[in-house]
């Protein structure tokens, strides 16, 4: 038996299939000035949480996207807010660290 041929494709408009091309490697990363970056008051005795869930995902999911370590993530997160024009503080290594195991 004989295999069945395989089709083969033509690309007749070149100036679009290489945009698609260029956009295909496009990033685009974006913060929500109205996301709750500091945690809110949880009411419990001890200290208080300086960060949110959400900030310490977002730098986890940082690290995990790129590939990098902790120390890493901090400094390329604060890049990354201070390209934005973000005031916020980032989570030290040790604080992602320890609030990456409570996460669910």
């Amino acid at each position: 038996m004989s295999r069945p041929a395989s089709p083969t494709y033509r690309t007749r408009n070149w100036p679009a299939y290489n945009e698609a091309l260029k956009r295909r490697c496009s990033l685009t990363i974006w913060f929500d000035p109205e996301m709750s970056w500091d945690a809110a008051p949880t009411g419990r005795r001890g200290r208080q949480q300086t960060y949110s869930d959400a900030a310490i995902q977002t730098c986890l999911s940082m690290k995990v996207l790129f590939g990098m370590a902790l120390r890493q993530t901090t400094g390329f997160v604060e890049s990354l807010l201070q390209l934005v024009g973000l005031d916020w503080t980032v989570p030290d290594f040790s604080t992602l660290s320890r609030r990456q195991k409570t996460l669910a």
